[in-house]
């Protein structure tokens, strides 16, 4: 069901949920979670603008009064820096399609291993092919976590808050403002986790590392000035930076460090400022991993003796370690050894799909649709050289977004299995990764801020009740 108008949609919730001003009291937990919130998430997603913003509003108002709660995650990675943890690695895993039902899933399985050290995200570029824009995003994940119980820390982060190289050759201020914008619409939204990528702007052509890496470093200290400016009050938003593009040459101790000396100057010129908590490297993997003709993965080699001492090399300029990107979709036998290299964080994204959309439950006739929408809608992405399990593979995740309401509307058997399977995986990686009984170390060395949102002011749209049964 979706609601026509805010006052539907709050009289429907009023037995669980009451609004006091602008603020909400949960009464009846029980009918919330059984009902409620589903409502309230399909609302979120599907409704009209005013609807959509009263939504995501009362989710948001809903979790900081039970306790599911967006958070950052830098106290607990420059804790990783200074050595008071070690051997785990957090896994970053991009929602990119049925955010709230697969979130759901990932939070079950933390529930399942007492995990609490992990991370949801999206990269702009998912925001827009997914139709996932901050607010929608932020608003499923605490809405999963309330369904699920899971009243902990939500790390929500903003993965590749990418610089486009291309804008920036002909309107640099340009295309540092389009970073800004998004920073400045994803903060209020929850999104405390932020990887900041200028490794677009890295230019091989001068003859020192330093140079090179002039305008990634400078830039990225640039937009960390941007938003400690704008976070809230008690956060320190984990930041990320990133010393080379996933999928090109194997980044160097000396790439390294001349990013992170240049990136800790550029941001002393510009005031007292916390830096980064973590650095993204290459080594080896690529984003999707790279398809076969058949539609298989093809087996890469991962650099881990490159990647530890990459990870030590972070934690000497006072971060809490190096980032592996691109992982998803190795070898189920490589990812122990992340977490015997010390590698801080991985991100996860395209295997997930992959099991969803290739699981043999998903309906057979939707996946024919998306392949015929994929046959027009990307079209200029097929190259003659490509089969059509490699265009289909490469290009489906464009598919996410124009078919979000056929994804939702799957039916409750396909979804059990569906997401059943999901929940198996998530639980893989946090063995794998060894973030199993992390959650009393992220409660003892994480601020949780109680962060209030400001009521939308489509609440009080002609037809409600302007405030007087609230």
């Amino acid at each position: 069901m979706i609601y026509e108008s805010t006052y539907e949609l709050r009289q429907s919730l009023k037995d669980a949920v009451v609004v006091k001003g602008d603020k909400v009291e949960v009464v009846d937990l029980a009918s919330l979670q059984a009902q409620g919130i589903d409502l309230l998430a399909r609302s979120a997603t599907f409704g009209t603008d005013a609807v959509k913003a009263y939504a995501r509003w009362m989710i948001w108002e809903i979790g900081q009064a039970l306790g599911a709660r967006p958070a950052s995650i830098h106290e607990f990675y420059i804790a990783c820096g200074r050595g008071e943890w070690q051997d785990r690695t957090v896994p970053a895993m991009n929602i990119r399609f049925t955010a709230y039902d697969t979130a759901r899933a990932a939070l079950r399985a933390a529930q399942k291993t007492n995990a609490g050290a992990l991370i949801f995200e999206i990269a702009r570029s998912e925001m827009s092919y997914c139709e996932l824009p901050p607010a929608e995003y932020s608003a499923m994940i605490i809405a999963a976590a309330i369904k699920e119980g899971y009243f902990h820390p939500l790390f929500i982060q903003g993965d590749h808050f990418q610089v486009k190289a291309a804008k920036y050759k002909t309107d640099p201020e340009g295309a540092i403002k389009e970073v800004k914008d998004l920073i400045k619409e994803a903060i209020p939204a929850g999104f405390w986790n932020i990887d900041i990528d200028t490794s677009t702007l890295v230019t091989l052509d001068p003859p020192t590392l330093a140079e090179q890496q002039f305008h990634n470093y400078s830039r990225s200290a640039e937009i960390t000035q941007y938003i400690r400016d704008l976070e809230p009050e008690g956060v320190t938003i984990s930041l990320g930076g990133e010393i080379g593009e996933v999928g090109e040459k194997n980044s160097t101790p000396e790439e390294l460090d001349a990013y992170m000396l240049g990136y800790e100057k550029a941001l002393k010129t510009l005031g007292d400022y916390a830096g980064l908590s973590k650095i993204s490297v290459q080594t080896g993997t690529s984003h999707g991993g790279i398809v076969l003709p058949d539609g298989s993965i093809a087996k890469v080699a991962v650099d881990f003796d490159t990647l530890q001492v990459l990870g030590q090399r972070a934690r000497e300029h006072g971060a809490g370690g190096a980032v592996q990107h691109g992982a998803s979709t190795l070898p189920e036998d490589f990812f122990n050894k992340f977490p015997e290299v010390q590698t801080l964080e991985i991100h996860l994204a395209t295997g997930f799909m992959n099991l969803f959309l290739d699981h043999a439950d998903f309906p057979a006739k939707l996946t024919e649709k998306l392949h015929r929408f994929l046959d027009v809608a990307a079209a200029d992405e097929r190259k003659p050289s490509m089969t059509d399990a490699q265009f289909y593979y490469k290009s489906r995740k464009k598919a996410m977004g124009p078919f979000k309401p056929e994804m939702w509307a799957l039916t409750e058997d396909e979804k059990k299995v569906l997401y059943q399977a999901l929940e198996d995986k998530f639980t893989f990686f946090y063995n794998k990764l060894n973030i199993v009984d992390t959650r009393d170390l992220v409660d003892r060395l994480v601020t949780v801020v109680e962060y209030h949102q400001p009521k939308p002011a489509s609440a009080r749209v002609a037809g409600d009740d302007l405030g007087l049964a609230d």
